[in-house]
């Protein structure tokens, strides 16, 4: 279902954040993520003038992440900062990220090691929507995610079971779609 209808209203920021996954040929994954902001009007900073329609921001980060979700390599390429010579300088520090697992303790580390002057707010706002892609890139791929028929039975509960609102283990999506991993009301 849509949102609802707006009043009337004008666009004046547009923020886009995309993320792709790519399995390498060496066996490890790369995850290319990019954020972009683009203002409607003029817009003077301290730096100089942006045009309207120029972008503000256009940074991208890649972790590049093994089967166990820990990455092993980090990426940085500032296109375009509102202060060149300076934002685009923090590339290096994401190095960083190396040797952190996407499921245990991500963000804290992102926080530990990147929060404040150590970091680039932008490009550690996108770093945070990685361990979640990285799961849907892995899902069916790499992570067993359906319970199949027949001879296809999974051994284990589908990883997905208890991550989200729907998929609660006594909840009616999984006694429909999983029927087999419902949790039994205890007597």
């Amino acid at each position: 279902m849509p949102l609802s209808s707006p009043v009337p209203r004008a666009l004046r920021h547009t923020r886009a954040i995309e993320v792709a996954a790519y399995l390498r040929d060496d066996g490890l994954w790369d995850l290319d993520a990019r954020i972009t902001d683009v203002k409607v009007k003029d817009v003077t900073l301290a730096s100089g003038l942006r045009p309207g329609g120029t972008r503000l921001h256009d940074l991208s980060l890649r972790l590049t992440i093994n089967l166990e979700l820990v990455v092993v390599d980090a990426e940085v390429s500032s296109d375009a900062v509102p202060y060149p010579g300076y934002c685009d300088t923090v590339g290096p520090a994401y190095k960083q990220l190396i040797g952190l697992s996407l499921m245990k303790g991500f963000r804290a580390g992102i926080k530990e090691r990147l929060s404040g002057v150590l970091g680039c707010t932008h490009l550690s706002e996108l770093a945070q929507i990685l361990p979640t892609a990285a799961i849907q890139a892995f899902a069916n791929d790499v992570i067993k995610t359906r319970d199949g028929d027949g001879d296809d039975l999974l051994p284990d509960r589908p990883f997905q079971i208890e991550r989200c609102h729907a998929l609660r283990a006594d909840g009616p999506a999984v006694a429909r779609y999983y029927p087999r991993w419902v949790a039994k009301p205890v007597s």
